[in-house]
């Protein structure tokens, strides 16, 4: 009973971790602007990413591993948000627009 519980939270992480990173993939083809891009790289890359450690780390169990897996999530929960910050910082830098939908235009 609680290893099918186990594996049900472990699938169910994984489903969110790959649906995060697709939704991702997707979002940086689309959308219009290095600003829209990174913001959403940044989230929702970082989701992704969380939710696959996280099924990584419950799929170890208490071992040395999980405990360096904890620690990338970490990290990633740190530097993901960091480097979409200084990419978009320095696009602005640069002197990059933001895209903007006139009146009448089509997208």
């Amino acid at each position: 009973m609680i290893e099918t519980l186990r594996v049900v939270i472990i699938s169910l992480l994984l489903a969110g971790g790959i649906f995060f990173t697709a939704i991702s993939a997707i979002g940086i083809i689309r959308l219009p602007d290095v600003y829209t891009r990174s913001h959403m790289a940044s989230e929702t890359d970082t989701l992704g990413a969380g939710l696959t450690l996280a099924a990584v780390a419950i799929a170890l169990g208490w071992q040395a591993q999980t405990v360096l897996t904890i620690l990338l999530l970490v990290f990633i929960f740190i530097t993901n948000p960091t480097a979409a910050h200084a990419i978009a910082r320095s696009a602005l830098n640069q002197g990059i627009e933001m895209y903007e939908v006139k009146d009448g235009e089509k997208r």
